[in-house]
């Protein structure tokens, strides 16, 4: 019979225990320790089951062949997609920007081009209200000029989408640049390339992997803007009301439609994290 010892010698020598056999779940964990991270998985769980508990599951689908559910979903779609789009359009050169060029006051731009993320979205909301409504200091000159009115329509619901998922974008985009080597592009343009020639040929292919794991998220955080579109777009079916304006006005008069819309969304929740998990998830 091999002793305690010899065995444990003998899995050093082989590179150590295999992992998955013989290993006591939670091992070694504290106590005090253990408790409250069981409390807060259970906390952020039980909320989500539920939520699948609590489904109208015989009439769901009933519930989600209604033709305001998929108006409000055509809508959040198309919108998520245009502010994904115009993200894309605008984003992925800040992130260069803010990756590649040494100018003054960078790291302030870079905290500005966060700040929607932690900005309550009711207050971005009220912000987009002040620089493009009909009399903000921009969107004044926006309707006096060109007759182009944001506030409570479709484009303002992808205004307001894009002001908080952009980020996302940007900071996907500007940890892939910085992580990419820049002898590319140098080299590319000790060849007889532009800068711009550079950027189209060189350092999007090599960064493709950011941007489309950005893209990705800006489109789901654009799917589930809320705050922001109720206040600088409204709540206009066929219009401006988007799938979470949708769960909130049914959560007053039908709860269980309520639960069906949020099914929708809890599954494209689930579809974003199974796309990204190779990027931000790994296996133990």
């Amino acid at each position: 019979m091999t002793s305690p010892d010899r065995t444990g010698a003998a899995d050093t020598l082989k590179g150590g225990p295999r992992r998955g056999r013989g290993r006591q779940p939670f091992k070694g964990v504290p106590l005090p320790l253990l408790v409250p991270a069981l409390l807060g998985l259970a906390f952020l769980i039980l909320p989500l089951v539920a939520l699948l508990v609590r489904a109208p599951w015989s009439t769901l689908p009933e519930q989600l062949t209604s033709a305001e559910v998929w108006q409000a979903l055509r809508l959040s779609l198309v919108c998520a997609t245009a502010a994904t789009a115009l993200s894309l359009l605008i984003g992925v050169p800040l992130a260069w920007l803010l990756a590649r060029t040494e100018f003054p006051g960078r790291g302030l731009v870079r905290a500005l081009v966060t700040l929607p993320l932690v900005l309550p979205p009711v207050v971005g909301g009220v912000a987009l209200l002040m620089a493009l409504g009909r009399n903000g200091i921009v969107g004044q000159w926006l309707d006096s000029w060109f007759g182009v009115t944001l506030p409570f329509t479709t484009a303002g619901v992808i205004v307001a989408e894009t002001f908080v998922a952009m980020p996302f974008l940007v900071i996907s985009v500007e940890g892939t640049l910085r992580a990419a080597d820049p002898r590319y592009e140098e080299a590319a343009t000790t060849l007889g390339a532009s800068r711009f020639t550079a950027f189209r040929r060189v350092t999007l292919p090599l960064i493709a992997p950011g941007i489309a794991a950005g893209a990705v998220l800006a489109w789901a955080r654009a799917l589930g803007e809320f705050g922001a579109t109720i206040t600088f777009a409204g709540n206009f079916p066929g219009r401006t009301q988007t799938m979470p304006l949708a769960v909130y006005l049914a959560l007053q008069s039908d709860p269980a439609a309520a639960i069906a819309l949020s099914l929708v969304l809890l599954a494209v929740s689930i579809a974003v994290l199974a796309g990204l998990r190779d990027r931000w998830m790994t296996a133990s």
